[in-house]
């Protein structure tokens, strides 16, 4: 029931915000609105910062979620300057892309901090973890994937999968059904498994020229 009320409340913030004149009318709206999703925001924020960046969470850097929820607060003030959402889907999104957003600047500043020894020992478990180095080719053509999937797969696959959130979760951010999530995350895994077969090329000891026959 909470969240649904959030969802309510968030989408008659946005109403208003549509409604505001200019930048002045639309700042105490826009703070009331991250005040009134901010329980949502910081467990997304927790979820995608021990799932997807959790050596972020470990020395030198000790992140925590009331951190990483002040810096994407600070940014959303800023954005929401100039883009004003329509709907609680594409609220959540924009708060899902500032939340990578500074993880992955985070990242980016831990690794330029961090001893190439350490680089090294750490180098197996971060090769998995979207914010560690520069990916090879074939993991590089995956995430290039997973960004042209249709855009309902795409948020679907990165709160489930990504994020770890439960079905009835993702679908209370994206305003759908539980079933219509599965259906999508369904989709975006064909989908990117006939990518994965098609770089990965015909299996040893096939004949090209009879794929698919």
């Amino acid at each position: 029931m909470e969240d649904n009320r959030t969802t309510a409340a968030v989408q008659e913030y946005l109403n208003d915000l549509a409604d505001a004149q200019n930048s002045s009318a639309a700042e105490p709206i826009v703070r009331a609105l991250l005040g009134r999703a901010v329980t949502r925001l910081q467990l997304l924020c927790g979820t995608m910062l021990h799932r997807s960046y959790p050596r972020l969470v470990r020395p030198p850097l000790n992140l925590d979620s009331d951190e990483l929820l002040s810096s994407v607060v600070e940014r959303l003030l800023k954005a929401m300057r100039e883009i004003r959402p329509q709907s609680v889907r594409q609220f959540f999104a924009l708060a899902n892309k500032h939340m990578r957003w500074e993880l992955n600047d985070l990242a980016r500043r831990l690794d330029e901090r961090t001893p190439p020894v350490e680089l090294r020992e750490s180098f197996a478990p971060a090769a998995a973890d979207e914010s560690a180095g520069e990916p090879g080719p074939k993991i590089q053509h995956m995430l290039n994937a997973v960004e042209n999937l249709p855009e309902d797969e795409r948020e679907t696959l990165g709160l489930v999968r990504v994020q770890g959130m439960t079905h009835a979760e993702a679908a209370q951010i994206l305003g759908v059904s539980p079933k219509t999530i599965e259906r999508r995350l369904n989709r975006s895994l064909v989908l990117l498994t006939n990518e994965l077969r098609r770089i990965q090329g015909p299996a040893p000891g096939t004949d090209p020229a009879h794929n698919g026959v």
